[in-house]
C-alpha cells in the first residue's frame, strides 16, 4: 500500500493528466461511453459479510459491472443501521463484485423511468441520495476497496465513503456528460471540496477516467495497491482504525463533516463538547492510564 503522503496540505501539485478514452483500458472506454444495458428486473443485491470486527458490504452484479439499484439501496441503509447499533463492528468496508466496483446506474432501467412519469425517477434518485446521506452519517468508519472501474454513480458513492483504497488498474470517471446528464449522488459536492474548482468541472464536464495514482495525488485516494489486493488493504487498514476509540473516531468523522459550514467560533464550542465526551468516557480513562503504563490501549 501506498499512502497519499503526510505532506499533502499546501504541497505543490501537479495538474491531473485527463487521459484521452482511446488510451485507457477497454473495460473503462465501455464504462465512460457505453454504461452497461441490463433489464431491471434482475437488480444489483448487496452481499455482507462480517471480518473480526470489519462489516464488508458487496456491490453484486458482475455481468453490469454492478450497476445500481433501489434493492441496493434499500439494502445498505439497512445494513449500515445495523451497523451503526452493533458495538462489535469497527468499520466498514465497501466493494464490488467480479474485479469492479460499480459501473453507476443501469441505463435500460433509465431509459423505461424516462418513458414513465419523473415521479418514478424522482423516487429512484432519492432513495440513491438516502444511501449516500446513509454513508456520510454513518459514525464508523467507511472505507472504499475500489478495483477496475468505478463510473458514474459508482464514483459518488466512493466519494462518500471516508476513505478509498484503490487498486493500480482502478479507474474513476464521471460518465453523466456523455450521456446528455448532470452528475448525482453527490459527486459535484464532494468533488467541489476535494479539488480546485477548476479541476472538479473538468472532470465532470469532459467525463474522462482518471487513474488511482492521480487521485492519490490530489489527496482523494488514500492508498494504491496491486491489482486485486485493494479488499486486503482495506481490511488492513480497517483493522487499524478498529484499535482506536469508536468514540473518539465518531467524534473526528462529525466534526470534519461539520467544519466546512461552520464559523471557528460554533466549531470550537463542539469541539469543547467532543473532547469533554471522550476525556470522561471510560474509553477516555484507558487511554491516559496505558499512556502512563507505557502499554497499548485496550478500547472498547
Amino acid at each position: 500500500m501506498q499512502p497519499a503522503g503526510a505532506g499533502r496540505v499546501g504541497s505543490a501539485r501537479k495538474p491531473m493528466q485527463i487521459r484521452p478514452l482511446r488510451d485507457m483500458p477497454q473495460f473503462v472506454r465501455r464504462c465512460a461511453t457505453n454504461p452497461p444495458h441490463r433489464s431491471p428486473e434482475m437488480p444489483s443485491e448487496l452481499r455482507t459479510e462480517r471480518r473480526d470486527t470489519t462489516l464488508v458490504l458487496t456491490m453484486s452484479d458482475p455481468a453490469t459491472r454492478n450497476t445500481l439499484s433501489e434493492q441496493l439501496f434499500a439494502a445498505g441503509v439497512e445494513a449500515l443501521g445495523v451497523a451503526e447499533s452493533d458495538p462489535g463492528i469497527r468499520c466498514i468496508v465497501l466493494q464490488g463484485d467480479g474485479g469492479h466496483f460499480c459501473a453507476g446506474g443501469n441505463i435500460a432501467g433509465l431509459r423505461e423511468r424516462r418513458a414513465a412519469d419523473p415521479s418514478v425517477q424522482m423516487q429512484m434518485i432519492e432513495r440513491f441520495h438516502q444511501f449516500v446521506e446513509a454513508l456520510r452519517a454513518c459514525p464508523k468508519p467507511i472505507i472504499a476497496a475500489v478495483e477496475g472501474a468505478a463510473a458514474g454513480g459508482g464514483l459518488s458513492i466512493a466519494l462518500a465513503c471516508d476513505l478509498i483504497v484503490a487498486a493500480e488498474d482502478a479507474r474513476f470517471v464521471l460518465s453523466h456528460a456523455r450521456l446528455g446528464l448532470s452528475p448525482d449522488g453527490g459527486a459535484s459536492w464532494h468533488l467541489a471540496r476535494m479539488l480546485p474548482r477548476a479541476l472538479a468541472l473538468q472532470l465532470i464536464w469532459l467525463a474522462e477516467p482518471v487513474t488511482a495514482r492521480e487521485l492519490l495525488q490530489h489527496g482523494v485516494v488514500n492508498a494504491v495497491s496491486d491489482n486485486g489486493k485493494a479488499l486486503s488493504e482495506a481490511l488492513e487498514l480497517a483493522s487499524r482504525l478498529a484499535q482506536m476509540a469508536p468514540g473518539a473516531i465518531a467524534s473526528a468523522k462529525e466534526l470534519v463533516a461539520r467544519a466546512p459550514g461552520q464559523a471557528l467560533a460554533q466549531h470550537l464550542t463542539q469541539e469543547r463538547d467532543h473532547f469533554l465526551e471522550n476525556l470522561f468516557h471510560a474509553n477516555g480513562g484507558e487511554g491516559l492510564q496505558a499512556f502512563v503504563e507505557k502499554r497499548p490501549p485496550r478500547f472498547r
